[in-house]
């Protein structure tokens, strides 16, 4: 790896890392909470596009959770971006007519089980945790996620692809 690769990749991480952390804190009512459309996790879909991508991810997740939330979700909702990450990386590839779509669902199922069934659940009921409180923080957790990632992180992905500007941005084209 060459130097200059190595920098310009630190810098694309930390420009991602900077954009989901201020999208978070702009948006913080749609943010944090049981119910939310985290507008940032769109960029859950950047691995897409390379596994440095995973690292911008991961650290923005950790420092709009430290900043704006609480270290429970630091733990757990960085630890499910994480996941979403990884798995979304792997499916890279895979494409349903043409969209991201199968790497869109890793996002919504890791945070529906981690931040949603488990960390709300456990952590923030004001009463002992339920079965049916766990369904219903996991699916809305999950429908915020369907909406961040399946809907808005596959059609940025689809503008990266199909833009030249922005792929040679995402992509070093």
């Amino acid at each position: 790896m060459n130097k200059k690769f190595s920098v310009r990749t630190l810098v694309r991480c930390a420009m991602i890392a900077a954009v989901y952390t201020v999208v978070c804190l702009v948006l913080q009512p749609f943010s944090y909470g049981a119910v939310q459309v985290r507008v940032a996790e769109a960029l859950c879909l950047l691995p897409v596009f390379g596994a440095e991508y995973i690292v911008g991810v991961t650290l923005g997740c950790l420092l709009a959770n430290a900043l704006g939330s609480t270290v429970v979700d630091v733990v757990f909702g960085t630890a499910a971006t994480l996941v979403a990450c990884l798995c979304t990386y792997a499916l890279r590839s895979v494409r349903w007519k043409g969209l991201a779509i199968p790497a869109s669902i890793p996002p919504v199922i890791a945070n529906a089980l981690i931040v949603g069934a488990f960390e709300i659940t456990v952590f923030f009921s004001d009463s002992a945790p339920t079965a049916a409180m766990a369904v219903f923080n996991a699916l809305t957790v999950g429908l915020g996620e369907l909406i961040s990632c399946t809907v808005l992180g596959v059609a940025l992905v689809k503008l990266i692809e199909s833009n030249r500007g922005m792929r040679r941005i995402f992509l070093d084209e």
